[in-house]
């Protein structure tokens, strides 16, 4: 059976569930029989094995060029077993596999019942491994949980190596999503895509029929699909597929996503073919065919299909097409000369995407692989200081004078918006401009580092994007709650942890609860969370109120300030936000009636929305202001249902 030459490791996402068998893989299809012999991978169906298998004999092919590799199922070494004992050519099937340097088999969990062929293959695994030549096979269970087996044969699949390939977690199955809607050329809003990945999948066909799923339903639809509707669009396939139930109704599993895209590739150009034989389509079908074998995205050449005529440039666009998929062989081989992490990389595969591979080539020449620094708009400076967080403000100003030696790790711990992130980037321009710009400093949230890890498993590049935090002098990493319940980022982020904190590098993490509030934190994280300086910031209290008022309130006489500000300041607020938005709102109670700022319109805009718990519109906004200006104050009534009072008070 041939290779499907698009089943390759550079499109094998890989995360911690199947790590350790890509790792095995790899190393096989490197040095065949020389490291693992036999290797033995198994998973439930639907997790890779038969794409692992293929990546390893093409992989093995594009190391060693002149050998032979042989994959076949176990069905179909039965069948020409049996084929080769009834027409007498025993002898022939033997020697078929006599020049065979790397045997792949698939799905041997079916040699139950087959004592003929067990016999068989125990010559030949035993003769293929006496000659140092590589045996890889598959199956649904290990060894020993394949019924009615010759114990001479479990003897010889268990004396190499068993790997097991496990469900993939969140940030696999993003990546995974993401890299097949993107092969499909797929654009989802944001968030899309994660939220089909936080169902649970049993395999990754499943993942993929949900996928394929929320394709057509956007491609029928008017608009993208959005975030809610992703539960509502796989319903069924939510209640019974991912349920678990034993009598949940089965969702028929895809194939390979690989093996469907190119026979339904296949097909489609076949009925295009058959509509019409004119000789412009055959030529396009026939350019299409040759480097979609070649493992390039040909969405440029299959548009020219969709057009009832020959367009008027199809040769141009053919020519394009070939000069554009030649250079991007060129760049690979650059790119993979100076960092070998990048071969397979699939912007080396789409030739609408040549400027992206040559920036990408551009980079790896360069080493300019930018990490996300501090903001410049935060300065330690420019961060006010009180009784609510002036412990968190030590801490920071003593790591910035010996990073890495006192609390280390630091964890600022405080609700959404009292200064956490100010902090952290404060902190981290103190770092830099410390070192005088030398320092590596990595100042990023927790929702952006598991997007990079996203994309670096999507693009097999997860050891280079490690290597880049594991390097940095500091890192700094903000809300780091979202951290929780993400297998891979969390295993990411522990060896990145454990590597810079052996090496008296700085960390300090911001997050809005402690370490042992955070649900869903892996226990080996969370213990070294703990093991530094844990400290709080509260809501501000008066004092740093009155600062901060002071600093975001303009346009005031300076006679008055002092009064508005201890008036503002006697006013609780939960966060640094709540209290400039208090500002920004009295600056426009103020704009509305053309006068500055001041403590009759702040009362006039504050204390009314106390009184009635709900918010005021904007007209009663001006009014108010307007009757402190208008209206004497002894005439203005704001409460007074007694009407003989208020006549006695107002005589005629």
């Amino acid at each position: 059976m041939p290779l499907d030459a698009r089943l390759r490791f550079d499109n094998f996402v890989v995360g911690a569930a199947n790590k350790l068998a890509v790792a095995a893989a790899r190393a096989a299809a490197e040095a065949p029989g020389q490291n693992y012999n036999p290797l033995f991978i198994y998973s439930a169906s639907g997790l890779g094995k038969t794409h692992l298998l293929a990546a390893i004999g093409n992989q093995a092919l594009q190391a060693h060029p002149g050998i032979r590799v042989e994959y076949l199922t176990l069905e179909e070494f039965v069948a020409e077993f049996h084929a080769a004992v009834e027409a007498g050519q025993h002898a022939a099937f033997r020697q078929r596999f006599d020049d065979v340097q790397v045997l792949l088999i698939d799905d041997v969990q079916f040699l139950a019942g087959h004592g003929e062929t067990q016999t068989e293959l125990l010559r030949l695994v035993t003769a293929m491994q006496g000659g140092g030549r590589q045996i890889v096979m598959t199956s649904d269970r290990p060894p020993v949980e394949i019924p009615d087996v010759d114990a001479r044969l479990i003897s010889r699949m268990t004396g190499g190596l068993i790997v097991d390939i496990g469900i993939p977690d969140f940030e696999t199955r993003v990546a995974i999503a993401g890299a097949k809607a993107e092969e499909r050329g797929v654009r989802f809003r944001p968030g899309v895509v994660e939220e089909l990945a936080r169902l649970e999948f049993r395999n990754v066909r499943e993942l993929q029929g949900a996928l394929n799923r929320l394709i057509a339903y956007q491609a029928l639809g008017d608009e993208q699909v959005r975030t809610e509707d992703v539960l509502a669009v796989l319903s069924d396939m939510t209640d019974a597929s991912l349920s678990g139930t034993p009598d949940a109704p089965s969702v028929p599993p895809a194939r390979s996503g690989n093996a469907l895209d190119f026979q339904s590739f296949v097909s489609d150009i076949a009925s295009a073919v058959a509509q019409s034989v004119e000789e412009w389509r055959l030529r396009v079908a026939e350019t299409i065919a040759r480097w979609n074998g070649e493992g390039f995205r040909t969405s440029a050449l299959e548009r020219l299909l969709e057009q009832p005529e020959a367009p008027p440039n199809y040769d141009a666009v053919l020519r394009g097409f070939g000069a554009a998929a030649a250079h991007l062989k060129e760049l690979e081989q650059q790119a993979i000369g100076l960092d070998a992490t990048l071969a397979g990389n699939p912007v080396f595969r789409d030739p609408e995407r040549l400027r992206e591979a040559e920036a990408v080539v551009q980079r790896a020449r360069t080493g300019a692989i930018p990490l996300p620094g501090p903001s410049v708009e935060y300065s330690r400076a420019g961060f006010e200081i009180g009784v609510s967080n002036h412990m968190a403000v030590r801490a920071v100003d003593a790591v910035a004078e010996a990073p890495g030696r006192r609390y280390n790790p630091l964890f600022i711990v405080g609700p959404s918006g009292v200064g956490k992130t100010h902090l952290l980037n404060a902190l981290g321009n103190e770092l830099v401009s410390a070192s005088r710009g030398t320092a590596a400093v990595a100042c990023i949230g927790a929702q952006a580092f598991i997007d990079e890890l996203i994309a670096a498993l999507r693009d097999g590049a997860v050891e280079r994007w490690s290597a880049r935090y594991r390097d940095v002098d500091a890192l700094l990493l903000d809300d780091v709650q979202f951290v929780a319940g993400k297998e891979r980022t969390q295993d990411e982020l522990f060896h990145v942890f454990n590597a810079l904190h052996s090496a008296g590098r700085q960390i300090v993490l911001a997050s809005d609860r402690p370490p042992r509030e955070i649900t869903g934190l892996e226990e080996r994280l969370r213990s070294r969370f703990e093991g530094g300086l844990v400290v709080e910031i509260q809501p501000p209290d008066r004092e740093l109120r009155a600062q901060l008022y002071r600093r975001f309130v303009h346009g005031v006489a300076p006679a008055e300030l002092d009064e508005l500000v201890a008036y503002l300041a006697d006013r609780p607020v939960d966060s640094v936000r709540e209290l400039i938005g208090i500002v920004q709102r009295l600056s426009a109670a103020a704009d509305a009636v053309g006068a500055p700022l001041s403590l009759p319109i702040a009362r006039g805009e504050l204390e009314p929305q106390a009184r009635a718990g709900t918010p005021v519109s904007g007209m009663p906004v001006v009014r108010a202001a307007a009757d402190v200006f208008f209206l004497d104050d002894e005439k203005v009534v704001w409460d007074w249902p007694d009407i003989p009072a208020r006549l006695i008070e107002e005589p005629r």
